[in-house]
């Protein structure tokens, strides 16, 4: 009888503890140092949830705060990324393409890819797919070819679609063909109001066209940099005119044409908001608007929760930012680009984080001339079949392996000394992304249902912790 009783008071009590927490003992995580010491790298010893006590600093994690669901981590698949990744061994190619786009062993799962729609400033040469001999015209379209991103773009994405068909890709144009544009060159100028039907057709005719070749384009932005005029090519646009472009001409063509691809408007910095804020303002072309595309060279990330909370029906994406580092200095800050974009982009609203970009050369190569980007690294260095792993490989791996899409951003303790963000993933499991980017290692607590572990994260390094 009486270890009936004891068997019956041990069941009542394991029924009032939650059962996640009896399952969710332990985290573990992984670690990334400044000294490189530690590059994304499983830790051997997990941290034991216990009773919370001491007096550091804590992150409580809440998952009954929601916020945006994530579509996913990844980078721009410029054509030069694309040039250098063919230029590869086959096998080498393909053993490079796992890692960056399997989610098993020590690979890192990327999971959203921004292309361009024609060349931009990191091709080797400027391309549409539309080019004539100056004085010529073609309104309809007749001439519009893919084929310049047949030898390269094309079959790389192909490659990639077949490891991951679920992976979303975001396309962009530098510059509308040149025989479009007021100058009718490649760097600057702005589109002709005559020919706003005819580019509109080519945004049909290029998604068609990829669709063709069995590449979905999840959306599109308008115009990168729409105030920029400096890149080769580039071509400005005005919020009024990106407005009508897309009231007269491009929604209703995707409407007719059956095309689901969204919208995105601006793709540029958080310092001018109120660009994407007035076309939003403008009912007739918000009804074919999906969100918002914002850079961060020029601003601040609260920027984007500004147009969250102003319009919080459409989306916010994080469509580019190039992360270098100092490759004589032998170190790797870490802290810094993950606190302020992975973090800070995240805890501001958007569903995706995109950096510039995937691949370069040692010379920061291949990029176009007077106005090609001269000193933007790739997240990996590609020398011939050699492949490096920079900075902003291991800045976007420690949310894509980690955070898949159609998780959900969940709440957490905003520390200045302690920058995070959490979420939870489809299958339930619990991730925290935390930053040290102080001058002295910081212990603190990460407490979650009213449990606790403790972990010391040195200075300038960062880690992903799961449960």
């Amino acid at each position: 009888m009486r270890s009936r009783i004891g068997s019956c008071l041990l069941l009542v009590a394991l029924a009032v503890i939650p059962q996640t927490l009896r399952a969710q003992k332990k985290a573990t995580y992984w670690l990334t140092t400044p000294d490189k010491s530690s590059l994304l790298q499983l830790q051997k010893t997990p941290l034991n949830f216990t009773e919370p006590s001491g007096s550091n600093p804590t992150i409580n994690v809440d998952d009954k705060q929601t916020f945006q669901t994530m579509d996913g981590f990844g980078f721009a698949l410029t054509g030069g990324s694309a040039q250098l990744i063919m230029r590869m061994d086959p096998a080498k190619r393909a053993a490079l393409l796992q890692e960056l786009f399997t989610d098993s062993g020590n690979n890192i799962s990327v999971s959203y890819l921004r292309v361009s729609i024609g060349s931009s400033d990191m091709n080797d040469h400027v391309y549409s797919y539309d080019d004539l001999p100056e004085g010529q015209t073609d309104p309809d379209m007749a001439k519009f070819s893919l084929a310049p991103d047949q030898k390269d773009v094309i079959p790389v994405l192909k490659q990639i679609l077949a490891i991951n068909p679920r992976i979303k890709i975001l396309g962009s144009p530098w510059s509308a063909p040149l025989w479009m544009k007021t100058t009718g060159v490649a760097k600057g100028g702005v589109l002709k109001p005559e020919c706003f039907a005819a580019y509109a057709t080519y945004f049909v005719k290029y998604i068609q066209g990829m669709k063709a070749e069995g590449i979905p384009i999840d959306a599109i932005t308008i115009q990168n940099e729409p105030l920029n005029e400096k890149n080769t090519p580039s071509m400005v646009m005005l919020a009024p005119e990106e407005a009508d472009f897309i009231k007269n001409d491009l929604g209703p063509d995707f409407a007719k044409a059956g095309i689901k691809t969204k919208i995105v408007l601006y793709d540029h910095n958080l310092d001018h908001p109120a660009y994407p804020l007035s076309i939003l303002r403008d009912p007739a072309a918000n009804k074919y608007v999906d969100g918002t595309g914002f850079h961060l060279y020029g601003g601040t990330v609260d920027a984007m929760t500004e147009v969250h909370n102003a319009f919080p029906d459409k989306n916010l994406y994080f469509t580019e930012q190039s992360v270098t580092e100092d490759r004589g200095s032998g170190t790797m800050d870490i802290a810094d680009p993950v606190a302020k974009i992975i973090i800070g982009v995240s805890r501001n609203w958007s569903r995706n984080i995109l950096l510039w970009n995937l691949a370069a050369d040692p010379q920061f190569g291949p990029h176009t001339n007077d106005g090609g980007c001269t000193g933007c690294q790739g997240a990996l260095t590609i020398d011939g079949d050699h492949v490096a792993r920079d900075l902003a490989y291991y800045t976007i791996a420690h949310a894509s392996k980690f955070v898949p899409p159609g998780s959900v951003r969940i709440g957490s303790s905003d520390l200045n000394t302690l920058p995070n963000v959490a979420f939870k993933t489809a299958a339930g499991r619990e991730v925290i992304i935390v930053a040290n980017p102080g001058d002295s290692s910081q212990t603190f607590n990460v407490q979650y249902h009213n449990r606790a572990f403790t972990a010391v994260l040195s200075a300038g390094a960062v880690a992903t912790y799961i449960w």
